[in-house]
């Protein structure tokens, strides 16, 4: 067919001026933001952000391949720093978009352990960068086997994670959670050495995070890059990791670096997304709108508890405080959930071991219940499913309340006052499930998050003191305490996720006489299923109100905090020469000096809720 080449010409003449005509129009208007920046194929954005993404992950590999046994130890070590670097500028998105494989190929060097039940039970051997990290800097020398074990598999998996990625429909908001917890883990994890244990090079690691959620947000300049949202957040990023790249480990000021880059960067975000008209996710365990990493509703507590939980209002608080106080429960009408949880002592009772009806000894120390909201599992061995689940377990245990469900709930129907109480808060509904509920919300409530170190994170005070910061700074970094007691409950929490606790084997003594230790026989977490690399596990508990929660660890062995600082300095059990086949916790000393002892002790007692500070 014969095209009319008059007619093309007019054609492309006629479009040309009205281009022309829309550039000047569109050149003569106020500049705004594209909010239409989500397609029907997703963001606007994925496919720059998935081809960096993919970048990263074959510069990773490319130079995982250059790590190789017959090379000299100090070469290897100098491409394993390269190779590290690759993996911060690949982390955001592991995190955000392949949170298994960021669990895999970064884990420490631990026995992983599934056990459903006790004819299933796996243990696997990791394969990770942090074992990797441990053969190279290994002082008993370098394991040639183990580390081509490892390089197999790290050669394999990474061009695997590539090939299987999920960067397709991503909406905007993806992208900015994927950013926020770029710069929680920043600050929770990478500036504590969680990741890098022999190196200790998270400095320089985390500024490599810092570079590549500067490039990451570049690619979103052609929508947001005229806010000032966006260009302070630039800005933020560039100062984080000038500062981060030109600190050292042990001298950095962690204290300073949250509260003036991490909180601010947070806010800033909190206020994009309104600016930009994006709409965060609200039902996951972090408050998307969050401005401070240590306010009190930053963790979403509603995500900690069942569904359809009531919110904690003062009329549910009251109820589930009379009940946790309420003597008639238990099955003899001597005991009730205040006589182990005493709030005077930050919901404790200073004994060793739990006393328990007629005098009898429990089995483990008595743990605080302030925030203790905030965990996925409960009791020190994890048996516990849930605040509620916990409930039960004391009810039902013969030496504490002895008496079932069923008994108990028959006596708060028979009491007149707690039937008008049920009747306005669960319309007349007086069940298990329901007297748990409220229970268990009295306890979540116990989380305030005033202690005088979130004041002054809050930017409310400027109170602590240089010993504080400095002790802070110590638990943050060479005193490793961070590693496992995460900000912001100090718990073991994980995040940025925060969806599950941890537990660790310390080889806790069965005195605090470390000059003649002798190991603590509590099997932990051992049973239900006695898997032997879970003996001596428990779970780690929060360092808040620890001042008023002497004495100590699972079997109240140390009185004071001097004797818990001392007993992680000295390394452990296996640092004193215990026998500690899965001691989690690293057996070299510490190193820390008495100063250094005294300030992280001082900042711990700055973690003390407001109403406990005259006490």
């Amino acid at each position: 067919m014969k095209i009319n080449s008059y007619k093309t010409g007019t054609l492309k003449g006629f479009l040309f001026l009205f281009s022309f005509l829309f550039i000047v129009v569109s050149c003569n208007k106020k500049k705004e933001i594209a909010t239409d920046t989500y397609t029907k194929v997703g963001s606007v954005f994925t496919e720059d952000l998935r081809n960096y993404y993919l970048q990263t992950l074959d510069s990773l590999a490319f130079n995982i391949n250059k790590l190789d046994t017959i090379k000299p130890l100090a070469e290897n070590k100098a491409h394993f720093k390269t190779v590290r670097k690759w993996y911060k500028f690949a982390e955001p998105f592991l995190i955000a978009f392949d949170n298994n494989n960021y669990l895999t190929i970064n884990g420490p060097n631990l026995p992983i352990i599934h056990a459903e039940d006790y004819t299933d039970i796996k243990k696997l051997k990791p394969k990770s960068l942090q074992v990797v990290e441990e053969l190279l800097y290994d002082e008993a020398g370098l394991d040639k086997k183990e580390l081509e074990l490892q390089l197999i598999f790290l050669r394999s998996r990474v061009p695997f994670m590539a090939h299987n990625h999920i960067i397709y429909r991503q909406k905007d908001k993806h992208y900015i959670k994927m950013i926020r917890d770029a710069i929680i883990t920043v600050a929770t994890k990478g500036i504590t050495g969680f990741d890098s244990p022999m190196q200790l090079n998270s400095t320089e690691e985390s500024a490599y995070v810092y570079q590549s959620l500067g490039k990451i947000l570049k690619y979103m300049e052609v929508s947001y890059g005229t806010t000032e949202e966006y260009k302070k957040l630039i800005n933020e990023f560039k100062a984080s990791e000038d500062l981060l790249m030109s600190s050292d480990f042990e001298s950095f000021d962690r204290y300073s670096f949250i509260k003036n880059h991490t909180n601010a960067q947070l806010s800033l975000l909190a206020k994009a997304c309104k600016k930009w008209k994006v709409e965060m996710a609200e039902n996951y365990e972090l408050n998307p709108y969050a401005e401070n990493l240590f306010q009190k509703d930053f963790l979403n507590l509603s995500d900690f508890a069942p569904q359809k939980s009531p919110k904690i209002t003062k009329k549910y608080i009251a109820l589930g405080k009379k009940l946790f106080n309420d003597k008639s429960l238990s099955r003899r009408g001597d005991m009730s959930c205040a006589t182990c949880h005493n709030s005077e002592k930050a919901f404790t009772d200073g004994f060793k071991v739990g006393i328990g009806n007629n005098g009898v000894k429990l089995q483990r120390n008595t743990p605080t219940l302030t925030y203790a909201g905030y965990q996925r599992t409960f009791f020190y061995d994890g048996t516990g499913d849930g605040l509620e689940g916990q409930i039960v377990g004391v009810t039902n245990n013969k030496n504490e309340f002895h008496i079932d469900m069923e008994n108990l709930e028959q006596r708060v129907k028979e009491n007149q006052v707690y039937k008008k109480a049920f009747d306005s808060l669960y319309k007349g509904n007086v069940t298990s499930r329901n007297i748990r509920l409220s229970i268990a919300t009295y306890i979540r409530s116990l989380a305030p998050f005033d202690s005088k170190f979130d004041r002054n994170m809050q930017g409310l005070e400027t109170s602590l003191t240089q010993e504080e910061k400095e002790g802070f700074n110590l638990f943050m970094g060479k005193a490793a305490c961070a590693t496992c007691h995460f900000p912001p409950v100090f718990n073991g929490l994980v995040p940025p996720k925060f969806s599950e606790s941890e537990f660790e084997h310390l080889g806790v003594t069965k005195t605090d006489d470390f000059n003649n230790p002798v190991l603590d026989d509590d099997p932990g977490m051992f049973y239900p299923y006695e898997v032997e690399e879970r003996r001596g596990f428990f779970k780690t508990s929060t360092v808040r109100n620890i001042e008023l929660t002497a004495p100590y660890m699972h079997n109240g062995a140390y009185e004071t905090l001097e004797k818990v600082v001392a007993f992680y300095n000295n390394g452990g059990g296996a640092g004193m020469g215990l026998e500690v086949p899965y001691q989690t916790l690293p057996e070299d000393s510490l190193g820390l000096n008495q100063k250094e002892i005294g300030s992280i002790i001082a900042f711990m007692k700055s973690l003390k809720d407001k109403k406990y500070e005259t006490k």
